[in-house]
């Protein structure tokens, strides 16, 4: 059995905290979920290249990316949704241990795959930012024609349509996209950020 044959060396690695010293920062996730179409890879933008400009090491981790790479051999059922999100959150963690801010942007539709997540990466770590903009405003927008596919039963299991998303029940930060303005909204993202990353 192959797990009889793995010696782990975390405990020999360097240690966190010096890798930290080093970039002048603490490592956290920010873990941003909701609605295709809420706003939150606009976000996630916004603020790696807010942080990049003022001289922190990040890395943004998206779901079509990682889909397109790490994870394009699952789909979307729910035994891969799961895999998706454990997948992620160790990648995470990883990033994480190595002091990067890491920005994630899945829509994680259910309080199951966030709190997977959560105990993936670590409590202290793990910051949950609901983007929260209601499906209408999303299906307006509609960036990447999706919702008009699932309307027409091109896309299964969407979520929003055809499967759930449930609403963090305790996010550590709420942004509203659909009354507050992108300046307003990234710099309320910003403002929960800065504070967690000082040393």
């Amino acid at each position: 059995m192959p797990g009889n044959n793995i010696f782990p060396i975390f405990d020999k690695v360097l240690d966190r905290s010096k890798k930290e010293a080093l970039l002048k920062q603490r490592g956290i996730v920010i873990w941003m979920t909701g609605l295709s179409g809420s706003g939150k890879t606009t976000l996630a933008i916004g603020l790696e290249k807010y942080l990049n400009d003022k001289g922190h090491l990040t890395y943004l981790l998206d779901g079509d990316n990682v889909r397109s790479g790490i994870n394009k051999d699952l789909g979307f059922s729910e035994k891969d949704r799961v895999e998706n999100i454990r997948r992620i959150a160790e990648i995470a963690k990883l990033f994480v241990n190595g002091g990067v801010i890491t920005i994630n942007s899945f829509v994680s539709p259910s309080e199951e795959l966030r709190q997977l997540a959560k105990n993936i990466i670590g409590e202290k770590d793990f910051n949950c930012v609901y983007v929260n903009t209601p499906l209408e405003e999303c299906e307006k927008r509609d960036t990447k024609g999706l919702y008009a596919k699932a309307r027409k039963g091109e896309i299964k299991d969407f979520t929003g349509i055809s499967a759930p998303f449930d609403a963090p029940l305790s996010p550590e930060l709420e942004i509203d996209t659909h009354n507050h303005s992108y300046e307003d909204c990234l710099k309320k993202l910003i403002e929960f950020v800065e504070p967690k990353i000082k040393l």
